[in-house]
Formats: C-alpha cells, structure tokens, sequence
C-alpha cells in the first residue's frame, strides 16, 4: 500500500477534487510531531467557502483512524497532520520495495506517449569541453527518468554540425591545415585553424568574405566543401564517442543541423502560407512584437538559413514522425531568447505542437580562476576533466586506509576510482538546480563527508558490506518480512519514509525537468543511514528476529540508492 496515495484517494472521496490536484498540494512537514504528511485546507477555502480551520477540524472527524495504516489525525490551524502506524508503514513499505518485479519508481504513466529529449548537441569540429558536460548530463538524466515512468523517450543529439563557422573552417583548413596533426588529433589541430582563423581575420576582413562563400557552396552542395565537410564531421563524432562511452550515454538518433537543411522550404511555405513571413533589409523574417519579442529571422540578405530556420524544420519534422507529448530541448539559459523566438512563430503560424515544446535551460560552468572560450583556444577537454577526477580519486583511496578494503588489488582500485571519479563529476552538475551555476571545487567534488557522490557511492558500499557480514542477500531476502513489524523507532521510520518517497521524487523531478530531487532525495537517505547505522546496532542485535528485520530494511536502502544513483548515470560501488 502506498500511504500517500491512500491519504490522496480518501481526500479526493471527500473533496471530489482531482486526485492530480490533491498530489500537489500533500506535503511533508519539517518537523516529525507536526506529523507523516500535512494536508493545508485553505487551498479548499474558496470551493468550501469555510474557513481553513473548520474545514480541517470537519475532515478530522471524518478521517478513517483504526485502520491499520493510519494512526491519528490532528487538526491544527488551517492544517490537517496525519501520522502513519509505524510498524504497518515499514512492515508495507519495506517488502513492497524487496518484493517489486519492476525497478523502483517505474510507471505507466507515459505508456503510449512519446518524449524527446535533445542534448548534448556539441559543435563538429569544435573539442567536447566541459561546458558541453552541462546538457549532457543533465539530458541524459531527463531521458533515464521518463524511460522509468513508461514513457517512449527518444534521445536526440542535435550536432552542430552546420553554419557560417564551417565556411570559417574550411577556408581555415585550406590556409593553414596540417595532415598529420588532423590524422593524429582531429579535434585538436580543427580548434588550433579556428583560432588562428579569428586571430588573422582581425587584420584579414577578407577572411571572414571566403568563410561566407564557402559555406554557400557547401549550401549548395559543391563537392569539395561537402567532402572537407564530411570528414571533419566524421573525425569529431569518433572523439564524442569516447567521452560519451565513458559517461555511460548513448542516442537512438544523431539529427545535426545539417539534416533539416534540405527541409527549411518546408518552414518557408508554411510561413508563407499563413502569411507571417515579411521582408526586412533583404531578409526573410516573422515579427513577433505581440510576443513582445524581437523578430526571427528566417533566410538571412543572400539566401543563407540559420539556427532557427534549422530549428522550425526539426520541430515539423519530430511532430511529423513521431507525434510527440513533449519535445524537450536541454541547452543553456543564453538561448532562452531563441527558443522563444521559435516556439512563438510556430505558434503564430497555427503549429499546435509549439505548446508541447520545452525549453529546459541550465546555468553556466565556472572556474574559479579562468574563463572559457573556444574562440581564444582556452578550453578545458571534458575527457582530460574526467581523466583527472578519476586519478584524484585513486589517489585518495590509496592513500587512506579507511576508505578500501584490505585486501583490494591495485585493479580493483582502478575500477572503484573510474566509477566514483566519473560518478564525482555527474553529482556536481545534478546536485542543485539546473539554472544556478557551476563553480568547479575538487575539494567538495571528492569529499568522501559532504554532499558528493563519493559520500552516497560510500554508503552504499558500506551498507552492502553489512550485509554480505550477515551472510547472503538471497537469505536476508527470504526471511520472512512480517517481522519487519519489530521496526519502529525514529531513525527507522525516518528510512521507511525515505524509501516510500523515492517515487515521489522521481515523479516530481520529472514534472520540474530537475534531477537534482532524485539526487537531492538519495543523499538525504544516505545521511539518514549513517546517523541510524551510527546509532543503532545491527549485525550485533541480541534479538536475532530484530537482526534480521533490520538487515531487511538496509538491503531496501540500497536497493533504492542504487535505483537512485544509476538513474542519474551514477554507477554505484559494491565494496571499498
């Protein structure tokens, strides 16, 4: 049983308001003796018409108290508290998460419904930093999280692989490229001739005249412009795979810009249709002034697209082919502009899957002593970041005693490292809020105390080491879980009432689009355990029926840690 969603089926019978509505409004009160879960009546003030504490007070005497999942109901103020049967709540809670034929948190509540998520999305040609870390992580988390709750979610990653920059490349590669340095490191030696062509370009207007010519004959399919093209493309993808492979992210569908470039007449006959499109300075544009926002431009003075002209035909283009509940774009708060722009001519042009497309922005990622920029050449390579996340983390574990098992090889050690450093580096950008910023700390990021991924990856291993103590987890698993009944001190119904909310959590993070709640809600549950396992004794519990109902519940708390961790991209740590 599901107490929470018990508490909202018998709102709902008394309210008759939506149960959706009724979810929203459910909380949990910041301290334990204000109760489990709180209901605030004054939002049934205005369909009631009674004030809050009368309302609250009438649902009180109506509560169904006696049933063996609700102990008492209290009306206080304009609040009605609800306060759970301890033993009923984790006896339920626990055997429900040890007994589940689904992973934790799965639903159907997207069976049927299509999601696409873009991210990623780097530029060919232009090194993987870490910057580029941001949108990937976060969007590959966003798919993991609709996958779970049953949603058909795509993962799209939207290349930059088109524009005036190629031209500037190309023109580059011919002028300056070295054969040997692009066999050798691609993207090394195409960000060195992008540089330099910027350097040169300041004394060299010209440049910038043959940078536009050749990317209009790679528009217009010339031969050559597409084969320098083509390769540079190529090069770049092979470097992206290595860092998406050690990140744990995959796509079903690489659609750079490149592909809806022979779809933009699509866009242009649709804007003309609905007759939205006007001529300003030689270009193409749709106004936008009761948006209260600049006009989009379409087709630039001589013909050429741009980003939103690219972006109008991937929305036609998704809705055509998959008829999508939400199209989701992770990129960074700088386009919001943008994608305003595209979203308000689709719908001025009568396009009704506008309304089912979302911006999900996110902050910026900062150094402390430097800024980032491609076109300085100042740039950070995400795979050097997680390569040395990854050696720091082996440090560590070699040099404290306390941290690794006695007997770990040097390998064991490796693999632990890779998983905590990478894991280190996917936490730092999912612990907060999506739009406040990253300041880069390695002092935080690998502290195995703080709010890191290696403290909850630690938990885990430990909590599994307990348990691997006390024999098999197939026998802790069998035991017979109505003694779970013996539970039901503060720190355990605390645990109970982490691992119930799991669900919640994931739910919310992905009606918010912020993977920072499942984040947020594990290590709140890994600092629950320690306090409990600091407090309690567990494998030397005299009462052995109370020993194993405690090994019972600590295998439900990793169960949900782990569940937790991967569906963030985090893998978790058997032993240290």
């Amino acid at each position: 049983m599901d107490f929470r969603v018990r508490i909202i089926e018998w709102l709902a019978e008394q309210t008759s308001l939506p149960q959706e509505q009724l979810s929203e409004w459910l909380e949990v009160p910041p301290q334990p003796a204000l109760g489990d879960y709180a209901f605030p009546c004054f939002r049934l003030a205005r369909t009631m018409r009674q004030a809050p504490p009368v309302i609250a007070a009438s649902l009180a005497k109506k509560a169904p108290v006696g049933q063996d999942w609700l102990e008492r109901v209290e009306a206080v103020g304009g609040y009605l508290n609800f306060f759970m049967n301890r033993a009923s709540f984790i006896s339920r809670t626990i055997s429900a998460v040890l007994r589940a034929e689904t992973p934790l948190a799965a639903s159907d509540e997207g069976q049927g419904k299509n999601v696409i998520v873009e991210y990623s999305s780097p530029n060919i040609a232009k090194p993987f930093h870490v910057g580029h870390a941001f949108t990937t992580i976060l969007g590959h988390a966003l798919y993991k999280i609709y996958d779970r709750l049953g949603y058909n979610a795509i993962r799209m990653n939207h290349l930059g692989d088109y524009g005036t920059q190629f031209g500037k490349l190309i023109v580059a590669y011919r002028l300056w490229g070295d054969e040997a340095a692009l066999l050798k490191e691609p993207i090394k030696e195409l960000l060195r001739i992008y540089v330099l062509f910027h350097d040169q370009a300041k004394d060299k207007p010209e440049l910038e005249h043959q940078a536009r010519e050749a990317f209009r004959n790679l528009e217009d399919g010339a031969d050559e412009e597409v084969k320098l093209w083509k390769r540079f493309r190529d090069l770049s993808l092979e470097a992206f795979n290595s860092v998406y492979e050690r990140l744990g992210v995959s796509f079903d569908y690489f659609y750079g810009e490149s592909f809806y470039s022979d779809k933009i007449s699509e866009v242009v006959n649709l804007l003309n249709e609905k007759e939205v499109m006007v001529e300003s300075e030689g270009a193409q544009v749709v106004m936008l002034d009761e948006y209260d926002l600049p006009p989009c431009i379409i087709l630039k003075s001589d013909g050429t697209t741009i980003y939103a002209s690219r972006d109008l035909a991937a929305v036609l283009f998704r809705e055509k082919t998959w008829s999508f509940e939400r199209n989701i774009y992770v990129v960074g708060m700088p386009q919001a502009l943008h994608f305003r722009q595209v979203f308000s001519v689709l719908d001025k042009a009568g396009v009704e899957a506008a309304k089912r497309c979302v911006h999900v922005g996110f902050g910026l990622v900062k150094f402390p002593d430097r800024k980032l920029s491609t076109r300085s050449g100042d740039v950070i390579f995400l795979e050097d970041l997680l390569q040395e996340s990854v050696d720091k983390t082996l440090d560590i574990i070699r040099r404290n005693d306390q941290l690794r098992q006695a007997d770990m090889s040097e390998e064991e050690m490796r693999q632990v490292a890779e998983k905590i450093g990478i894991g280190a580096i996917i936490y730092t950008f999912l612990k907060n809020g999506r739009e406040r910023d990253i300041v880069f700390s390695w002092d935080e990021m690998l502290d195995f105390d703080g709010d890191s991924a290696p403290y909850v990856q630690y938990t885990y291993a430990r909590a599994r080491s307990i348990l691997r103590k006390a024999g098999s987890d197939a026998a802790v698993a069998a035991a017979d879980l109505e003694q779970l009944s013996l539970l039901g001190n503060d720190d355990e119904f605390a645990l109970a009432k982490l691992i119930d909310g799991y669900s919640a959590a994931v739910r919310k993070a992905a009606q918010a689009y912020e993977p920072y709640m499942v984040v947020r809600h594990v290590t709140t549950l890994a600092r629950a355990f320690n306090k409990y396992y600091n407090q309690t004794s567990i494998l030397r519990t005299e009462d052995p029926a109370l020993r194993v109902a405690r090994l019972i519940l600590l295998q439900a708390v990793c169960e949900t840690i782990r569940s937790g961790l991967e569906l963030v991209g985090i893998e978790v740590v058997e032993r240290m």
